[in-house]
């Protein structure tokens, strides 16, 4: 099989790292490859044991590629939204060749100069999204390659993460033998597929249910714009059933995954489950209702405390409401719960590929639909960040190749929306107060 258009989606988690193999062809995409092996050396979504995750990466690759019949090397990472930052920026160049005609290399340049800013010592670019270029004045130009001009400027959003996040991620897929063609923040990747056109433009808000957080992202005008980390997940679930049921981990796990339920009203009463309890020869006999009294519990505590900071910023105004994923996402009757806390439209999101029908694989599906719809401006922002020099002699003819070989160029299936509207355009559908706050939280 040729491995020229393939992408390989990597998602290191909490409780398992997932390898999703994926080949884009006539601008569809189809998943061809899936492997998954249990986590080691992660801790909370990040990296706390490089040599461990190194070895579990190996073994979720080596069972991707068994199944995809190829062989990976190059993979689109990831990255988590802990302590993410977002914040504008904005470069100016003047055009260096002598025919005045912008090459690759002075996008190159102006996008450098619009990540030229005071980041701290501990903090790394880790994407860079080109909003909009000018030449000598002239705006709202996506492309500006080709053009005539002495003044070539460029605004976007930038996203940073603390160095240590990206260092382990960076070294552990490195001790794996692998090679990252794109890193990209979690929320940004998970926006491509569990959110539709319409919710990417006019706003939603993404939870991400995983074992060792839950993240709540804001998605607006096809752009990331708030991410706030909850450091409680799945996991916490299944440490409540242990302590309270005296029961092992395992134990607990199985309880929740088999008959687990995140509303009490709906489960039954009748219903008995032998519950294995250390220190006694028999098993105690609990209820369902039991059960789901202890995970809703602790579910109903981690919504509630990504309830303040998703008010302050007027997101749950937002139209698209909330769409759930993530592997705790699949927990009966989770949406009836959300939907109480937040009071506004929820709904859940599961992959529709055969082998991938379970929420914990929305990321790995998001990764690879991020890469396959890059165009050829998001892959030189790429390129950028990932530290691609400048040759300010290029020949105009010449145009750089991108850190991805074997990327298909084609355009974003998504509709982007149209960048010459300002923020009082935007308010137009919705004018509430709520509304108003969040555009000046997010777009002054």
């Amino acid at each position: 099989m040729d491995n020229s258009e393939f992408f390989v989606g990597l998602d290191i988690g909490t409780n398992s790292i997932k390898v999703v193999v994926a080949e884009s062809s006539d601008d569809r995409l189809s998943i061809v490859g899936v492997g998954s092996e249990r986590s080691q050396g992660v801790s909370r979504g990040v990296i706390v044991d490089i040599d461990k995750a190194a070895g579990a990466i190996k073994k979720a690759v080596k069972r991707a590629e068994t199944q995809a019949n190829i062989s990976i090397r190059d993979v689109v990472v990831g990255i988590s939204a802990n302590m993410l930052q977002i914040e504008k920026c904005q470069g100016m160049i003047a055009v260096g060749s002598q025919s005045k005609e912008i090459t690759e290399n002075d996008v190159r340049q102006v996008m450098l100069a619009a990540m030229v800013q005071n980041l701290p010592s501990e903090r790394e670019v880790v994407s860079l999204i080109p909003k909009q270029f000018s030449v000598d004045g002239f705006n709202n130009i996506r492309d500006p390659r080709g053009m005539i001009g002495v003044r070539l400027e460029m605004s976007g959003i930038i996203y940073t993460a603390p160095k240590t996040i990206v260092h382990n991620t960076k070294k552990a897929i490195q001790k794996a033998g692998l090679n990252i063609i794109h890193k990209v923040i979690s929320p940004m990747a998970l926006s491509q597929v569990v959110l539709n056109d319409g919710e990417s433009d006019f706003g939603a808000v993404i939870i991400d249910m995983g074992a060792g957080q839950t993240t709540a992202s804001v998605v607006h005008d096809h752009n990331l714009k708030l991410s706030t980390v909850d450091f409680e997940g799945g996991d916490y679930v299944t440490h409540d059933i242990s302590v309270v049921l005296n029961t092992i981990v395992d134990n607990a796990n199985q309880l929740k995954l088999y008959y687990g339920n995140a509303s009490s009203t709906k489960s039954s009463t009748e219903e008995n489950i032998n519950v294995e309890v250390v220190g006694k020869n028999d098993p105690e006999v609990i209820s369902e209702e039991y059960l789901s009294e202890i995970i809703e519990a602790r579910l109903e505590q981690i919504f509630t405390r990504l309830q303040a900071p998703l008010e302050d910023a007027g997101a749950l105004s937002l139209p698209g409401g909330i769409v759930l994923t993530g592997g705790v996402a699949a927990t009966p009757n989770v949406e009836e719960l959300a939907r109480r806390i937040f009071d506004v439209k929820v709904r859940s999101y599961v992959p529709s590929q055969m082998g991938m029908r379970y929420p914990s694989y929305s990321l790995g599906l998001g990764l690879v639909t991020y890469a396959s719809r890059l165009n050829d401006i998001g892959i030189i922002a790429d390129n950028v960040v990932n530290g691609a020099t400048v040759n300010r002699n290029q020949p105009p003819v010449q145009q750089t190749q991108p850190v991805n070989p074997t990327k298909p160029k084609q355009e974003p299936t998504q509709p982007q929306p149209d960048e010459t509207e300002d923020v009082k355009e935007v308010e137009k559908p919705k004018k509430t107060s709520k509304i108003k706050d969040f555009w000046s939280k997010f777009f002054d």
